[in-house]
C-alpha cells in the first residue's frame, strides 16, 4: 500500500519511496522529498502566487521528461489554483502556496519552473532573468565573468542582481523590478545582452545561433517573455545527480576559476542556508526592486 502521510492537516499519499531517481548517487525519491521539506521555508516564497509549470521526471532524469503546464489529473481540491492568461486563451495552472501543496508536487517528481509575474498582476513583471548558457568548451567560469559584467551594468541603472548556478551548466541572473510589462523588461533584458556582446564579442552572444555557440556564453534574455518560465530557486533538477538551482554569493561568482564550484548538490544546501540565509530573500522585498530606464518603460 501507498502510505500516507500528514502535512499540517492534509493526508498525502507518498508513493515509491525507495525508488532511486538520481543513479549517479543513488538518491532516492524519499530523499528527495525531504530535501523538500528542509528548504521548504525558502522556496516557498519564490514560489507563492507564481503559476507553477513542472518538468516531470518521474523515474528519474534517464526516463521520460516531460512539462505538465495545466492542473494535472488526479489533483487534490485543496492544492491552490488560477486561471492564466495565454495568447492561445485562458489555462489553468497549480500554485504552490504552502508545504502540503509542495509535498503533494514533490511527490509527482518534477522541477519546478516559474514566470517573471505573479497571479495577482499578470501584466507585470517583477523580475527582470538572465539565463547564461555556456557552449562548450565555455563552461561556468566564463558564466561567472559575464554575470559580473551584468551586474555591473545593471547596477548603472539602480538594479541590484543576484545569482544562482541553473542546477546544470550554467548560471541565472535575477533582479527585482517594478512598473513594467514582462514585454518592456524583455525589450531592456535583451538591450543588455546585445550590450555585452558588443563589450565582449569573443566571450558572449545574445542570439541562440548553434553555429556560433562553441566557445560562447548565450546570454539568453527570452525567459523575460510573460509566457516563459524559468527554474525557480532550490529546484531540483533532472540531471543524473541531485543538482540544484542554487543561490550563491558575488564572492564565490568571482572567485570561480572551475566549474565544480558551481556544481551545487542536495546535501550542500541546508548548511549553507545556516550559513548565508536565502541569498535571494532582498528579490521577495518590493522596496528593494529597480524601475527600468524611462526609455524602456
Amino acid at each position: 500500500m501507498t502510505p500516507i502521510t500528514e502535512v499540517e492537516g492534509r493526508r498525502l499519499p507518498l508513493s515509491n519511496l525507495e525508488k532511486v531517481l538520481y543513479p549517479a548517487t543513488g538518491f532516492t525519491k524519499a530523499e528527495v522529498l525531504h530535501y523538500y521539506a528542509t528548504v521548504a521555508g525558502v522556496l516557498l516564497p519564490h514560489l507563492r502566487e507564481r503559476p507553477v509549470s513542472f518538468l516531470r521526471y518521474p523515474d528519474g532524469p534517464e526516463g521520460q521528461v516531460f512539462f505538465t503546464k495545466n492542473v494535472p489529473p488526479g489533483t487534490p481540491d485543496w492544492v491552490t489554483t488560477a486561471e492564466v492568461p495565454r495568447s492561445e486563451g485562458p489555462a489553468r495552472m497549480v500554485l504552490v502556496e504552502d508545504l502540503p501543496s509542495l509535498m503533494w508536487a514533490a511527490n509527482l517528481v518534477a522541477e519546478f519552473h516559474t514566470h517573471q509575474w505573479r497571479i495577482t498582476d499578470p501584466g507585470q513583471a517583477d523580475r527582470v532573468v538572465f539565463d547564461l548558457d555556456p557552449g562548450p568548451p565555455a563552461t561556468v567560469v566564463h558564466c561567472c565573468e559575464v554575470a559580473l559584467w551584468l551586474r555591473e551594468r545593471l547596477a548603472r541603472d539602480g538594479i541590484e542582481a543576484y545569482a544562482k548556478t541553473s542546477g546544470s551548466k550554467g548560471l541565472h541572473l535575477l533582479a527585482a523590478v517594478r512598473g513594467s510589462s514582462s514585454e518592456q523588461v524583455s525589450d531592456y533584458a535583451k538591450a543588455l545582452a546585445v550590450e555585452a556582446e558588443k563589450a565582449m564579442p569573443r566571450l558572449v552572444l545574445h542570439q541562440m545561433k548553434r553555429s556560433l555557440r562553441p566557445g560562447k556564453v548565450f546570454v539568453d534574455w527570452s525567459q523575460n517573455a510573460a509566457r516563459k518560465t524559468t527554474a525557480a530557486p532550490y529546484t531540483l533538477r533532472a540531471r543524473a545527480e541531485p543538482l540544484v538551482s542554487a543561490p550563491v554569493t558575488w564572492q564565490e561568482v568571482e572567485e570561480c576559476r572551475s566549474p565544480d564550484r558551481m556544481a551545487l548538490r542536495a546535501p550542500d544546501i541546508p548548511p549553507r542556508l545556516q550559513d548565508f540565509g536565502d541569498l535571494l530573500a532582498p528579490l521577495l522585498d518590493p522596496d528593494e526592486a529597480g524601475t527600468l530606464p524611462e526609455q524602456h518603460t
